[in-house]
């Protein structure tokens, strides 16, 4: 007697190509997620062949100027871009991640005239909390001192601004001082901070992070120097007391510049020579 058994049940060769089709892609899916969320910053669209613009480094010479006239605007002594997603760094959960932690405003005639707002940076790491002593030492001492003083006549003013973009903070801090007679003095501090990997970042990192071109950059730095010297040089012909620039000196090198302001925009590159020098004069290189 024959006994034929029955067929096991088969998979079909078009069932099993999808499957394992799905497979894969969710493992791209979470790989792709683990990555950008713990160690880069991707362009998904980028990523998956869309391709995006970068605001940085193709604007035009209006832009710039534009950009450059507005300067003094950027400053609202708060932050832009605070939207929530990284308030597991924060110290203070009911606080933004950079407030004002000390206002004054005070004057006392014939001694001061003093208007302030210093920025605390609400991030739960030593860094952070480095940055904050500094701003302290800096900008807090100097009020202080200034609290103190009779028949001076200083002018003391501070703001700020601050600002998150692909997952760096960043922070600027400007005080204007005038002394008596001397002249005035414009000092500029920035801060910048990697919230993903909880680190100080340099302008050579974030130039990477955005895929700007160092030459390129390191070009247009020396090239804004040697512009704004000549003007400098022009008025200092003319009899004008002016703040001459060293061309040569190595401030304006890449690795050197540590003074830059991310916004969405824009990525300003600062020489502020009143942090070193009794003069209001400042050079920015605005990609």
């Amino acid at each position: 007697m024959n006994v034929t058994l029955p067929e096991k049940n088969a998979i079909k060769k078009g069932q099993l190509i999808l499957y394992v089709s799905i497979i894969l892609v969710c493992i791209i899916c979470v790989i792709v997620a683990f990555y950008v969320q713990f160690y880069a910053r991707i362009d998904l669209g980028s990523f998956i062949g869309l391709g995006s613009e970068s605001p940085y480094g193709n604007k035009t010479e209006e832009e710039t100027i534009n950009l450059e006239t507005g300067f003094n605007n950027l400053f609202i002594n708060g932050i832009n871009n605070d939207n929530g997603e990284n308030n597991n760094k924060k110290e203070e959960q009911d606080k933004n991640l950079v407030y004002t932690g000390y206002q004054q405003k005070e004057a006392k005639l014939n001694s001061y005239n003093l208007e302030v707002n210093i920025p605390h940076i609400n991030v739960d790491n030593e860094i952070t909390d480095e940055y904050n002593k500094q701003i302290e030492d800096i900008f807090l001492n100097i009020a202080n001192n200034v609290l103190k003083s009779q028949n001076s006549n200083i002018i003391y003013d501070v703001d700020y601004v601050a600002s998150v973009q692909d997952g760096i903070l960043s922070l600027m801090i400007r005080a204007n001082l005038k002394e008596g007679s001397n002249a005035q003095k414009v000092i500029i501090q920035t801060y910048n901070y990697d919230l993903r990997n909880n680190k100080e970042i340099t302008l050579q990192e974030v130039l990477k992070i955005e895929k700007l071109d160092e030459q390129d950059i390191q070009n247009r730095i020396d090239t804004k120097v040697q512009e704004e010297e000549k003007k400098a040089k022009d008025l200092q012909s003319l009899g004008y007391n002016i703040y001459t620039r060293d061309i040569d000196s190595d401030i304006y090198k890449l690795e050197n510049s540590t003074e830059f302001y991310l916004t969405p925009d824009a990525l300003y590159i600062i020489y502020a020579y009143g942090n070193e020098a009794d003069t209001s004069e400042m050079d920015l290189v605005i990609l």
